[in-house]
């Protein structure tokens, strides 16, 4: 059948609340509303108001909640209504949520994740289109997952809210609404592993969340000129796939990553940095980033300038394959 990535968000949420009491949610909006993307819709009048609640405007205090309800034995799946609202709830998640099963020698787990609407695309006000995956990906002690697929949606958010460890949940906001092709429940590749999209023997795209679809779009488009692109979807930000990526990366022999996140320390470099360590000798050009620019976000009328779209990732691959 046909879903949308929200559809299978919100399946999954729902099985994973009928299989295990445990599993709560909490949120601004997301029970009487069912959240600001619906992702959350139903719960509420389905499970009740102590397992779907609403939460003051109060980042900190719902991730300060979350981490108690864990303590006492809940899986907690707190929704940070927007990527630019998780910055008030920082300290809470890298102080507290990241470190406290290290602080207690392992015996202290914390089953908790934390959904995040990210990315932009969908022309929104200021700090509603961020990409904060590096602050998490940087934090020790934090799972790092995005999907970008509906079936994806569904098993890797029941993968993370069976995980005994936090987990930040990317969640792309302007691939909620995207179809595919998805029989639910869905069980796909394990969390952390990264998938080969489009097998191809020139560059490996490497790619992640709402990047998946514009990667794709550009291989099509390169058909037409001669070039065969291997698209990988990293889908697991921390831990990192690397011998998923190093393995693309020896088949073709170049590489390009892309995200929406500025450039200056963002996933890219990271990538790049395992690619040259593990598979130096096997590249014929530099590996090449696509990404946003190392601005703050701009305002909705200017986002397509700056989002890297499929003439900016065409571009980078003639570079590389010209090198």
């Amino acid at each position: 059948m046909t879903v949308t990535l929200a559809q299978a968000l919100n399946s999954a949420l729902h099985d994973a609340m009928t299989d295990d009491d445990r599993v709560l949610v909490l949120g601004e909006d997301v029970g009487r509303l069912g959240g600001v993307f619906r992702i959350t819709d139903g719960l509420r009048d389905t499970f009740g108001v102590r397992r779907c609640f609403d939460t003051p405007l109060a980042e900190s205090g719902i991730i300060g909640t979350a981490i108690g309800l864990a303590m006492y034995g809940f899986r907690p799946v707190p929704e940070l209504q927007f990527d630019g609202f998780s910055y008030p709830a920082f300290e809470q998640i890298v102080s507290h949520l990241a470190k406290l099963r290290n602080r207690s020698r392992g015996t202290l787990r914390l089953p908790v994740t934390i959904r995040i609407p990210y990315g932009g695309g969908i022309g929104a006000v200021e700090h509603h289109s961020e990409s904060p995956e590096t602050y998490w990906v940087h934090t020790a002690g934090l799972k790092v997952v995005t999907p970008a697929t509906p079936q994806d949606g569904y098993s890797l958010l029941r993968e993370a809210i069976a995980s005994d460890d936090p987990v930040v949940f990317l969640e792309p906001k302007r691939r909620y609404w995207s179809r595919g092709e998805a029989e639910l429940p869905a069980r796909t590749e394990p969390m952390h592993r990264a998938v080969v999209r489009r097998p191809g023997r020139d560059v490996s795209v490497l790619c992640y969340g709402p990047m998946l679809a514009t990667a794709l779009e550009a291989a099509e488009a390169a058909e037409a000129r001669g070039w065969s692109l291997e698209v990988v979807d990293l889908r697991s930000l921390s831990p990192l796939d690397t011998d998923t990526i190093t393995a693309s990366v020896r088949r073709t022999g170049r590489a390009v990553v892309v995200h929406e996140a500025p450039r200056t320390l963002g996933m890219g470099a990271e990538v790049a940095a395992r690619i040259q360590e593990a598979a130096f000798y096997h590249l014929e050009a530099p590996v090449l980033r696509v990404t946003g620019f190392d601005t703050p976000y701009p305002a909705a009328m200017l986002e397509e300038y700056w989002l890297p779209d499929v003439d900016r990732l065409l571009d980078a691959v003639e570079r590389s394959l010209t090198y």
